[in-house]
């Protein structure tokens, strides 16, 4: 039997935005190798499989078992990817808005789709508990010397951390917006240093206003040179903003994403006071 393989875009209602994934509904009988080839063949920096549910996790017909491939390899969670999917299924199933349930390499993610007064459809995702980690000054220097970022164009509002909500990623702050949009990296040199921390992307942030942020992700890991919207890294920011006092414990956070590549995007971040897990929704559209 052939594989269905859908293509949604993630924080974009425009199929032309936000950042496109992978969708395989019914991945019963699919190998890791072949994951991973169709993934490839793809080559959106994520593709989302799914089968049966552990016992016992939620309802029937709304709670998946999801795994995450990029062109490279299985990564532990994939936030734009799971936005698709569940607006996928929302769609293609007929489950319709309501709640869903995703278990994932990183762990339980519920998410909760919703349609707009126009009939668009978003999906928030809850990410798993989120934490982060310093980062030693010799594997900063790396990380700047693969960006070509000299230490001055640094914003010293943002210290360096390795943030996690899923996956790792290495937060910068970069001091002007002029600094964010020339990203020319050593693809190579910045992906051996990521492999060698575990990073799934490194996250670099420019702060436009208080709760408003221009971010970008390179994914050389993941065998693309930038990821145009991503989920995993939002939360992981979320996590990290609010751990270092850079927003209130209770906000909404919108972070514009895409536009340098062309592929605009614009993912909404929840902090919730009393609750250490971060939020992270938009809208999806199908590619036809």
């Amino acid at each position: 039997m052939a594989t269905e393989i859908l293509r949604y875009t993630a924080f974009s209602a425009d199929p032309a935005g936000g950042n496109p994934a992978g969708v395989v509904l019914d991945a019963r009988g699919l190998g890791e190798a072949r994951m991973l080839e169709i993934a490839a063949e793809l080559g959106y920096s994520e593709t989302a499989f799914l089968t049966a549910p552990p016992e016992g996790l939620g309802e029937e017909g709304r709670a998946f078992t999801v795994r995450y491939f990029s062109p490279k390899a299985e990564v532990p969670f994939c936030g734009h990817a799971t936005v698709a999917t569940a607006i996928a299924l929302a769609e293609r199933q007929r489950t319709g808005p309501g709640e869903l349930v995703f278990a994932t390499r990183a762990g339980t993610v519920p998410v909760s789709v919703t349609a707009d007064e126009d009939g668009g459809l978003r999906a928030t995702l809850t990410s798993v508990e989120p934490h982060l980690e310093e980062i030693g000054a010799a594997d900063l220097a790396e990380a700047l010397a693969a960006l070509d970022w000299p230490a001055a164009d640094l914003d010293p509002a943002f210290p360096p951390k390795v943030a996690y909500a899923g996956a790792r990623h290495l937060v910068l702050g970069a001091a002007t917006r002029e600094r964010l949009a020339d990203l020319s990296y050593d693809f190579a040199r910045l992906e051996a240093l990521m492999r060698r921390l575990d990073l799934t992307t490194v996250q670099l942030v420019h702060r436009a206003a208080p709760d408003v942020f221009h971010v970008r992700d390179p994914f050389p890991v993941g065998g693309v040179v930038e990821d145009p919207a991503t989920g995993a890294a939002a939360a992981a920011f979320g996590a990290y903003a609010r751990e270092l006092g850079l927003v209130p414990d209770e906000a909404v956070l919108t972070l514009h994403q895409g536009a340098d590549m062309g592929r605009p995007g614009v993912l909404s971040v929840e902090l919730r006071a009393g609750d250490s897990r971060v939020r992270v929704g938009g809208a999806g559209a199908r590619i036809l």
